[in-house]
């Protein structure tokens, strides 16, 4: 079998595995580019884009081990229940790949600029492929534990001292990513400090009754 390799790299403000939404269309307000390599960088390659609002990603965990366990604890699950690897989207897997959904923004000269992409900066794409909604797209599909375990999203407080450190785009994308809870779930400690780099910055936070409240901006 041929070796794959990266056709391009993903540029994001999440610079760490800390923060990353669990699902791709989950924060649409998270911007990010598809920087692709220099041999794929050409207008032959991505001719027939434009035509297209979505995107899928093949890209691989590159902040992740791959893990050979058949069972793993979904976080929609607490983190304290099984199940077997192919029913997760965990990306503790026997190959490390990941498979995204993401929103075109704007084909530009420096990439392909998407929305609601769930990859940290510097993550290696392996290929690109349309997304179709004639065959994509199946609303009435069960989806397993999912269908009976949404998330609880938290009231989000930051301050506007802190607001003022950032462009209105990357206030909005920070409150989505927030309101989303993005620490592991087996920690649920109140009162306790938790940090995540955005944009440069390291962005410390409490949880407390289902308010994140902003206490830093480091």
């Amino acid at each position: 079998m041929k070796t794959i390799s990266p056709i391009a790299f993903f540029r994001s403000p999440l610079t760490s595995k800390f923060g990353v939404p669990r699902q791709s269309g989950v924060v649409d307000e998270l911007r990010g580019v598809i920087v692709l390599k220099p041999e794929y960088n050409r207008p032959e390659a991505i001719r027939g884009l434009e035509d297209f609002d979505f995107l899928w990603l093949i890209w691989g965990f590159s902040a992740i081990r791959s893990s050979e366990k058949l069972t793993v604890r979904p976080p929609r699950l607490g983190g304290n229940i099984r199940v077997g690897v192919f029913a997760s989207r965990s990306p503790f897997r026997p190959n490390g790949l990941g498979l995204s959904s993401v929103r075109i923004v704007r084909i530009a000269p420096e990439g392909i600029h998407v929305a609601g992409a769930d990859l940290m900066d510097g993550t290696p794409i392996f290929d690109i492929k349309p997304y179709l909604p004639s065959v994509d797209s199946h609303p009435s599909a069960r989806g397993g534990f999912t269908d009976s375990h949404a998330w609880s999203l938290l009231r989000v407080e930051i301050p506007e001292k802190y607001r003022r450190l950032f462009s209105e785009t990357d206030v909005r994308a920070l409150e989505a990513v927030l309101k989303n809870d993005p620490r592991p779930s087996y920690q649920q400690d109140a009162g306790r400090v938790y940090g995540m780099p955005f944009v440069g910055r390291d962005i410390q936070f409490r949880v407390e009754d289902g308010l994140l409240t902003v206490v830093d901006v480091v």
